[in-house]
C-alpha cells in the first residue's frame, strides 16, 4: 500500500487526549513541551491537527474563540507547529488557509515570530503591534509601587470577568474561569474596595508566565507583578505590549531580559478589540 502524501492527509479536531502528541510535536521543533499550556488551549480552544500515518503529528494549531459561541467576535491562533521532516512542505500553509475557511467571518489575530510572519503576510494578515517577551528572575528593591493585592478568592470571580470584559473586549469566561485551577497564582489590585487589577503566574516548565496582566495603570501592573514574584522562586516570563515602556523598563530594571519579539497579527480586523492601555500582558500569546 502506498504512503498517501501530506496533501491528502486529513486535519482533524483534536481533543484533550492529544495533550502528549501536541508536546512531543513541540519538543521535535525544539520548543518546550509544554503540557500544561496544551492541557489548557485544548481544553478551552479549538485544537487541529494532521496524524501521522507513521505515528504521531504531521502538524497541530489551537484557535481559541471569544464571544458568543454562536456568532465569535475574535478567534486567536496559536501553537501553528509542523514537523521538523515535513518542514518546508507548504503544511503550515494549509493549516493556515484552513483556519481562516473555518472562522469565516470572524476576525482573527495571533502573535507571530519572525520566521512566520511572512507567511502570515501572504495570507493577509496585517501587523498592528508588537509584544516582547521577558525573562528572568525578578529581584525587588527600590520604591514599592503604593497599590494593594491580595490572592483572589472564589468571590472575586465576577469581579475579574467585568473587569475583563471592560478590557479585553469579546466575553472570555471560558478561559478566566479556569485560571484558578491553572494557574499557581491568581492575584487582585483593589482601591477603596474595588477591583482595579489581576494578574496570574502559571508553571511552563522553570518558570512562571505572568499572564493575563490587566491592570488600571503603570503602577497597578507593577504592584501586580511584584506581588506574584514574591510567591514563587522560579523565574518570571512575560510578554509586554511594547506600548507599556514604562513596565518593559521597570522589569527589565528588576532583572528581567528581552529575550524575543513578536508581531501582534490580524486578520480582517484593523486593531484588537477592547481597551489596550489596561492590557499589560496576554494570558499566553497562544491565546490572545
Amino acid at each position: 500500500m502506498s504512503t498517501p502524501s501530506l496533501s491528502d492527509l486529513p486535519i482533524r479536531r483534536l481533543t484533550p487526549r492529544d495533550v502528549r502528541a501536541c508536546a512531543d510535536l513541540s519538543e521535535n521543533r525544539g520548543w518546550p513541551r509544554e503540557d500544561h499550556k496544551w492541557g489548557l488551549l485544548l481544553a478551552a480552544g479549538t485544537g487541529y491537527g494532521i496524524d501521522d500515518p507513521d505515528g504521531g503529528l504531521v502538524a497541530a494549531f489551537v484557535v481559541t474563540e471569544y464571544g458568543p459561541r454562536e456568532q465569535p467576535e475574535l478567534g486567536a491562533i496559536g501553537m501553528v507547529l509542523v514537523a521538523e521532516r515535513h518542514a518546508r512542505q507548504g503544511v503550515g500553509r494549509r493549516l493556515m488557509q484552513y483556519a481562516i475557511e473555518q472562522a469565516g467571518t470572524t476576525p482573527l489575530t495571533l502573535h507571530a515570530t519572525p520566521y512566520g510572519r511572512p507567511l502570515y503576510e501572504e495570507l493577509g494578515f496585517k501587523v498592528t503591534g508588537r509584544a516582547e517577551m521577558v525573562r528572568g528572575r525578578f529581584v525587588a528593591g527600590g520604591a514599592e509601587p503604593a497599590v494593594t493585592t491580595r490572592p483572589a478568592t472564589a468571590e472575586d470571580l465576577p469581579a475579574i470577568l467585568r473587569l475583563d470584559a471592560e478590557v479585553f473586549g469579546p466575553d472570555r469566561t471560558h478561559i478566566i474561569t479556569r485560571l484558578p485551577a491553572f494557574a499557581d497564582q491568581l492575584r487582585v489590585a483593589e482601591d477603596g474596595g474595588g477591583l482595579i487589577g489581576y494578574a496570574a503566574a502559571w508553571p511552563n516548565m522553570d518558570t512562571h508566565v505572568v499572564g493575563p496582566l490587566i491592570a488600571r495603570d503603570t503602577e497597578t501592573a507593577k504592584a501586580l507583578v511584584a506581588s506574584l514574584a514574591a510567591g514563587t522562586d522560579r523565574p518570571l516570563r512575560t510578554d509586554i505590549d511594547v506600548r507599556h515602556e514604562e513596565l518593559l523598563s521597570w522589569l527589565k530594571a528588576h532583572g528581567l531580559e528581552g529575550v524575543g519579539m513578536n508581531a501582534v497579527m490580524n486578520y480582517a480586523a484593523p486593531d484588537l478589540p477592547g481597551d489596550w492601555t489596561r492590557r499589560f500582558a496576554p494570558l499566553t500569546v497562544a491565546a490572545g
